[in-house]
C-alpha cells in the first residue's frame, strides 16, 4: 500500500497577498490631540478668576460721604494682601487728596510709601492705579511734598522708571504724572530733586530726567518773562 507524504497543516494552503489582506488587521491608535497650551487638560492648572479694574479719572471721583470715619481704615485697606482692595483704597486716597486733603495730610508719608510699593507690583492694573493716585497727590499738595524725607524721592524715581518702560499705557500714565509735577511744583527746588537722576545707571531714566529738567527750565524762563512783563 502506497503511503502519502503528509504536509504540515500550516502549509496546507499557500500564503497569498489576498490571504494577508483578509487576516492581518492594521489597528491605528487614535492620536490624542495636543492641548492648545502644550499640556494635557487634566494636568493644566485652572486659571484664577479674573478681576476687572475700572480706571476712574480725577473728574469722576466724588467726595467721601463720611470722611472722618473712612480715614481710619484707609491705611488698613492700602496694606491689604488683596490687590483689588488696594486698588479701591488707592482710589479712596485720591478722593481724600482732592476733597479732604487736610485729613490725608497726617497720613501722606505712609500713603506715598504704599503708592511706591504698588508701582513696583507686576500687576499693570495696580501699577497704573498707583500712578493715577500720585497725580492727584501732586495736584493736591504740590510743594508740601518736597518737605517729606525719602517718600517723595522714591516716588519720583519710580515714575521715571515707569515712564521709561515698554508697557505703553503704564508709560503714558507715568508721563502724565510727571507733567503734573511740572505744573504743580516750584521749579527750582524740584530741579534739585531731579538733578541726581541725570547720572542714574539706567540710560532711560537719565533721558527722562533730562527731558523734565528741560521742561522745568522752560517753565522758569516763561515765569521770569511774565514777571518782567508785569514789572513793565
Amino acid at each position: 500500500m502506497e503511503k502519502m507524504a503528509l504536509r504540515p497543516i500550516d502549509n496546507a494552503l499557500p500564503i497569498t497577498p489576498e490571504r494577508l489582506k483578509k487576516h492581518v488587521k492594521v489597528v491605528s491608535a487614535p492620536i490624542q490631540k495636543q492641548s492648545e497650551f502644550g499640556v494635557n487638560d487634566e494636568n493644566k492648572a485652572p486659571l484664577p478668576p479674573s478681576s476687572t479694574i475700572d480706571y476712574v479719572s480725577s473728574e469722576d471721583l466724588k467726595p467721601v460721604s463720611d470722611p472722618v470715619s473712612m480715614i481710619q481704615g484707609l491705611i488698613e485697606g492700602l496694606d491689604s494682601k488683596d490687590w483689588t482692595e488696594v486698588c479701591e483704597s488707592l482710589n479712596n486716597a485720591r478722593r481724600f487728596a482732592l476733597y479732604h486733603s487736610s485729613l490725608l495730610l497726617p497720613l501722606l508719608e505712609k500713603v506715598m510709601l504704599v503708592v511706591v510699593k504698588a508701582m513696583k507690583n507686576p500687576r499693570s492694573a495696580l501699577c497704573k492705579t498707583a500712578i493715577m493716585a500720585s497725580s492727584d497727590i501732586f495736584n493736591a499738595f504740590g510743594d508740601q511734598l518736597l518737605d517729606s524725607t525719602d517718600a517723595f524721592d522714591n516716588l519720583l524715581l519710580q515714575l521715571l522708571l515707569k515712564a521709561s518702560q515698554d508697557k505703553k499705557f503704564v508709560c503714558e500714565e507715568a508721563d502724565r504724572a510727571l507733567n503734573v509735577i511740572v505744573k504743580s511744583m516750584t521749579p527750582l527746588p524740584l530741579l534739585n530733586k531731579l538733578k541726581p537722576y541725570v547720572s542714574h545707571a539706567n540710560p532711560r531714566v537719565r533721558a527722562k530726567a533730562a527731558v523734565y529738567i528741560s521742561n522745568f527750565v522752560s517753565k522758569m524762563v516763561k515765569l521770569r518773562y511774565s514777571q518782567f512783563l508785569a514789572f513793565l
